[in-house]
């Protein structure tokens, strides 16, 4: 008895020495970063109220983003700072499900967090585990090395060839004005969403670009029962993968609790994304075609490259090909469809641009029927059209919240003391969120128009890291040459066929709603009548 009490007893000072370790050992850290703060000069920044653990924050961002209000509510958060403060905020410290996050909105912060101190920030273990059941450990999903490799592997599909070739987009805006709706006497359609049709013409051109053949389901959405084949109808998979990166975008905000919101609908999903993918994968690694190297494609070699292809030929492991393949089918479908769903919302809601852009269109490349410089660089060089899109993208960027991770101790350059002016101590394991869409709407950076879309502003406009639409620094998008020069293309032929363009139930400007998953795109469609032009 006394024996057992003895080693009860030994047991419980043995625990509380361990304690006793502990807390001493965390004093020591704390004390060791609190003198390293204040050798570097830095001070603390502003704290947000964000309730017990941050539950009440948390709980108001999922609501938000169920109403599809989550990039309003990031301004809203901005504003209530200020107002708090008293003065002008741009980066918050808050503690959300113990997770410590800083917010920033500063344009020096964001440089330094993708550029300047790019191998100090990853995108951390929380992102890559709530990515990695769909996109396995692709580029948007990997960091390091992997990420490096996957870089490497994607890099030759964008060249400017790959980029330039416009035959191939012509093909699926053809499919996409085969199913406008006839128009009426007066030239005027039925209502109809536009949305839908560039997700359907995003899906077609990127299967293409990637995988050498279309899914065409532009034209498979106008067969009914035994014409269409379940099994490849681009439809399913473009649902499946909408919901499943919807899932992976609300779990990035539950941090390390992102398991939550993966569900047995999510699995469902992934399941119907993964066996499009392996459908495609059988075929690649079934080939032995050759990879097509960047410089062949650089010194004018017409060879058609495939991505599927050069990545069966670079590795034979069947989950990678389909990491790869879901990531830039991610980048290739969703990103250029986005950004034409908000370009003809805009262009409903301000239908002085559009009066003013058709004649420009008009007058640079020809009519609908007899078309002229419908180029690359023709493209790229029409002033106003290139004015319209990075408006656009101004006040819908397709990316509009991102996040890092820290990596190692360091600091950011501004947002610590009285005046937000003081760097700020950044540990090891911290969060960094940075919103390109405050940023963009910022009236310090933009002028007290920054809600407004103005294409105008952007003449003789220069910009820096107050504008990134395609994120910076390494990681820059590198499908940034081919989303622009496909949404060029399409808002140019669509223009050139369409005389007016009348909303039905656009919302009004400052209400719109935003479907925001791993991207961001009007949430009720673009629901629009056309007036086409008689042939």
């Amino acid at each position: 008895m006394i024996s057992s009490q003895t080693s009860i007893q030994a047991a419980l000072w043995l625990s509380a020495l361990l304690l006793l370790a502990k807390i001493i050992n965390f004093f020591r850290i704390e004390n060791a970063h609190r003198r390293r703060e204040r050798q570097l000069g830095c001070k603390k920044p502003y704290k947000a109220r964000v309730g017990p653990f941050g539950l009440p924050q948390v709980w108001k961002s999922l609501r938000a983003d169920q109403e599809k209000k989550f990039p309003d509510f990031l301004i809203e958060n901005t504003k209530l700072a200020n107002a708090v403060a008293g003065r002008l905020v741009t980066t918050t410290e808050a503690t959300l499900l113990g997770q410590k996050r800083f917010i920033t909105s500063d344009p020096a912060n964001v440089k330094a967090v993708l550029a300047t101190q790019f191998k100090e920030f990853g995108l951390g273990d929380d992102r890559i585990n709530a990515f990695a059941p769909v996109l396995g450990h692709g580029i948007f999903s990997s960091d390091g090395k992997k990420w490096e490799k996957s870089r490497s592997l994607l890099r030759p599909q964008f060249v400017r060839d790959q980029v330039s070739d416009l035959e191939l987009e012509e093909y699926h805006v053809q499919n996409l004005m085969s199913v406008i709706p006839s128009p009426d006497a007066t030239g005027w359609t039925p209502t109809l969403d536009l949305q839908a049709l560039f997700f359907r013409l995003t899906l077609d051109s990127a299967t293409e670009f990637l995988f050498g053949e279309s899914l065409d389901s532009q034209i498979a959405h106008l067969k009914t029962g035994s014409d269409r084949k379940e099994d490849n109808d681009g439809s399913l998979f473009g649902e499946a993968f909408d919901q499943a990166t919807a899932t992976m975008a609300m779990g990035t905000r539950l941090g390390a609790f992102y398991w939550l919101v993966q569900g047995k609908a999510f699995r469902k999903a992934r399941a119907q994304v993964h066996k499009f993918a392996d459908h495609y994968v059988r075929i690649g690694l079934a080939q032995n075609t050759p990879s097509v190297s960047e410089k062949t494609l650089e010194t004018g070699n017409k060879q058609k490259y495939v991505f599927l292809n050069a990545l069966a030929a670079s590795t034979r492991d069947p989950e990678e090909i389909r990491s790869q393949l879901l990531s830039i089918m991610l980048a290739g479908r969703d990103t250029t469809a986005s950004l034409l769903g908000w370009t003809f919302q805009l262009l409903c809601q301000y239908p002085e641009i559009y009066a003013k852009l058709r004649p420009i269109i008009l007058s640079t490349f020809g009519t609908y029927e007899q078309p002229r410089n419908l180029t690359f660089s023709e493209l790229k060089s029409c002033t106003y059209l290139q004015h319209v899109i990075n408006e656009t993208l101004r006040l819908f960027p397709v990316v509009p919240i991102n996040m890092r991770r820290c990596l190692k101790d360091t600091t950011l350059p501004r947002g610590g003391g009285p005046a937000g002016e003081d760097p700020i101590y950044v540990r090891a394991g911290d969060e960094i969120a940075y919103s390109m869409h405050v940023i963009h709407r910022s009236e310090q950076l933009w002028g007290p128009d920054a809600n407004e879309f103005r294409p105008e502003r952007w003449e003789g406009k220069r910009t820096g890291w107050e504008y990134l639409p395609f994120n910076g620094g390494p990681r820059i998008c590198i499908g940034q040459q081919f989303a622009l020069t496909e949404a060029s293309y399409v808002i140019v032929r669509l223009v050139q066929r369409v005389e007016e363009l009348e909303g039905v139930g656009i919302p009004a400007i400052g209400m719109e709603r935003h479907n925001l998953s791993l991207t961001n795109c009007p949430a009720d469609g673009v629901n629009v009548r056309l007036k086409m032009v008689r042939d």
